[in-house]
Order: structure tokens, then C-alpha cells, then sequence
């Protein structure tokens, strides 16, 4: 589990919460940076081996999405051998949109999502493709471009699809494909399935408007060459968090997608046919910001409560 302040601890089983590890890299923890996605793989208790993004602090104020990795000593307390095999360029003068999450996919690559840092003047390189701003990423667990990403013209080899605004909600689906939830701005968090390649509109198109009311850019919702969304919201939930459930203790429930709602302070499920929603639910609405979703191994509901005092919360059916 990551902290925004910097800080990563491993809650046990028990619930009991470890001491902050020991050897992670600065953060800039201003705004919403800090610590972000963290993740490991089946094999980690074989290689000890972690994953992390977080606000890179670069000098003059300046700061961007990285990735680093290390190596997690046998009593949980320190990191060791840790790279960073990702740097977000440009660099900008900004707190606000960093995405991010960490995604293994079926072949090993990891998907990194980020954000495009907000504000109009970096905001518009969501569709600039020599930028790593507002896009989905796929590289190597060690760095560099990920085999089999798409030939993008003029384009960085670790882009799998571009723009985006601020991803903050990714989770492979059962179809082994990648799945996001993004933010808009006042109105207009989108679903999508991002696909190779592909251009899905920010701040082109979107389903939302500027927080001052005003349309953004022209006003569009589709546009021929950029992707429509399966799924928005409007009023916004804020999401953050997401994954699919495939566990047995919630009868149902199998397949349907779990997302983090900040703004809505709920959980909300979604139903599924192939690529369409059938059926939106929401439950604990107005009691927690939640951070983000997981799945235990035994297939309870985990929630991460967003606050000064926040909280891993674990849900099963009610008796």
C-alpha cells in the first residue's frame, strides 16, 4: 500500500500495518503527487520484487510520473537494488494529474497510466504523441517499449493508446484486454477499453465542460479518427481504483467491474454484456472516498479509504 506523503507499508493479514519501508525515492507529495500505484506478481514470493509510480521530483519546481523497482527485504523493512525504468517527459511546473496505475498484462508487460497535468497549456499534449502526457503506457518490467506496441507516426515507442486526461482506475478484464476509468473534468469520467493506437479525444472531445462552465475547446463530443467512450458519467463519480470480480463470495457478482468513487464516496459496480454496461449499482454512497479496489484471494472486497485518517476496509456478504 502506498501513502501520498511518501510512504509504503504492507498490511498483514491481520490487519496489522507495517512500519514505512525503508530505501524508496524522493516524492513530491504536493498537490496530487506523493505515491501512487504500486504492484508485484505471482512470483513475489519467489523474487521479493515491487513496482511503484509516484511524483518525481525534477528540479525548479518541476516534477513527472516515474517508475521505479526494487527489491523488498525478507522482513518487509527495506528496499533494495532499486531503478527507476521510467521517467513521464516533459517535466512540468504542476501538482495536479500524474494518473497513476500499474497494470501486468497477460504477456508481462507492465501498463503505466498517466495523466496530462491539467492545466490548458500541457493539457493539449494528451494528443501530442512525442509526449508521455495523457497516455496509456506499455513497457518492460525493466524499462524501455514493451514488445508488440503499436507503430504510432512520430510517436514514443512505450505509447499504447493517447488521449487521455487522468487515469486513475486500471485493471485487466477477463478478456485479458486492459480496462480504464478516467477523469473528466465537470462531468464526462469515461470507461474505455483502450485499444492499440488509439486516439480517445482529450481535450478534443469530451462528454464534460471546464470547471468555469465553459465548453472545452470547441465544445465536441465526436469527432471522426477519436474513440467514444462505453461508458460515462455525468455528474462525475471521480474515479480512482478499479477490478473486476472473480471471486465466489458475492454471489453474482463475477465479472462485473468495481470502481472507486471520490467524489460520489461510494462503490460502484458495473455490469457487463462483452463491451457494453447493462446495470450501474452504488453502495456505501456518501460514506467513504475509496482510493482504490481489490480482490482478496478469498474473494472479499478490499477498499482503500481516502483521508487524513484513511483506512483498509474489507468487505464480505452480510450474514
Amino acid at each position: 500500500m502506498t501513502e501520498r506523503p511518501g510512504r509504503m507499508r504492507v498490511i498483514g493479514i491481520d490487519g496489522r500495518m507495517s512500519a514505512p519501508i525503508r530505501g524508496l525515492p524522493d516524492v513530491d507529495a504536493r498537490g496530487q503527487g506523493g505515491l501512487l500505484g504500486v504492484a508485484i506478481r505471482d512470483d513475489f514470493e519467489q523474487t521479493r520484487r515491487i513496482w511503484w509510480s509516484y511524483a518525481q521530483p525534477r528540479g525548479d519546481r518541476s516534477n513527472g510520473t516515474a517508475v521505479a523497482t526494487g527489491t523488498l527485504s525478507a522482513d518487509g523493512a527495506t528496499l533494495s537494488a532499486v531503478r527507476i525504468i521510467f521517467e513521464q517527459q516533459p517535466a512540468w511546473r504542476s501538482t495536479y494529474h500524474f494518473g497513476s496505475r500499474l497494470v501486468f498484462d497477460r504477456t508481462g508487460a507492465l501498463f503505466v497510466t498517466t495523466g496530462e497535468r491539467s492545466s490548458p497549456e500541457p493539457r493539449r499534449l494528451a494528443q501530442d504523441v512525442s509526449t508521455h502526457l495523457g497516455k496509456v503506457l506499455r513497457i518492460n518490467p525493466d524499462g524501455g517499449p514493451a514488445d508488440g506496441n503499436p507503430k504510432i507516426k512520430g510517436g514514443l515507442p512505450e505509447i499504447w493508446s493517447y488521449g487521455h486526461r487522468n487515469i486513475q482506475s486500471a485493471a485487466v478484464g477477463p478478456d485479458g484486454a486492459l480496462w480504464i476509468v478516467e477523469h473528466g473534468p465537470r462531468g464526462g469520467d469515461e470507461l474505455n477499453r483502450p485499444e492499440a493506437g488509439r486516439n480517445y479525444g482529450w481535450p478534443i472531445i469530451t462528454y464534460g465542460e471546464d470547471y468555469s462552465g465553459r465548453p472545452i475547446g470547441d465544445g465536441l463530443t465526436a469527432l471522426e479518427g477519436m474513440e467514444q467512450p462505453l461508458y460515462y458519467w455525468d455528474p462525475v463519480i471521480a474515479p480512482s481504483g478499479m477490478a473486476f470480480y472473480q471471486g465466489d463470495l458475492f454471489a453474482g457478482w463475477r465479472g462485473n467491474v468495481l470502481i472507486g468513487g471520490l467524489a460520489d464516496r461510494s462503490l460502484v459496480r458495473l455490469t457487463l454484456d462483452g463491451r457494453r454496461v447493462t446495470g450501474e449499482a452504488r453502495y456505501f454512497r456518501g460514506d467513504w472516498r475509496v482510493r482504490d479496489v481489490a480482490i482478496g484471494r478469498d474473494g472479499a472486497i478490499m477498499l482503500l479509504v481516502d483521508a487524513s485518517d484513511g483506512a483498509l476496509i474489507r468487505l464480505t456478504p452480510a450474514r
